[in-house]
């Protein structure tokens, strides 16, 4: 039986890992730290990401955010931006261990967003 691609994530534990490794790499990234500083409630913005992570990859967990365009409208972010959110989150990926063909599934999931997110 084929794996779905939470159980691949390590479910809503590894998933929650993932995140907070995400966040991290973000808040140290010179090209986009500010817009996470700025962030009024970090521990909402981290359940919303884990929620979406764990619905969007096929886990039980509902996701209660909004939708992309929804969540992203008004803030303008920019191509470079967007791909330094990318690589981030493939590092969070690559330091849970997570497989390449987990990872590229991952990363084109994100990708097919970006219309959603850039310059929204």
């Amino acid at each position: 039986m084929a794996t779905t691609l939470y159980q691949r994530l390590g479910g809503a534990d590894g998933i929650a890992r993932i995140v907070d490794d995400a966040i991290a790499a973000h808040l140290a990234n010179p090209v986009i730290k500010v817009r996470f500083e700025n962030t009024e409630d970090m521990e909402h913005a981290k359940k919303m990401a884990r929620e979406f992570f764990c619905a969007g990859s096929g886990g039980p967990e509902p996701y209660t955010g909004k939708d992309m365009l929804t969540a992203h409208k008004g803030m303008n972010i920019s191509e470079q931006e967007y791909l330094e959110v990318m690589d981030d989150t493939v590092a969070a990926l690559n330091k849970n261990n997570i497989d390449q063909d987990t990872i590229n599934d991952v990363v084109a999931i994100l990708y097919s967003l970006k219309g959603n997110i850039i310059r929204v």
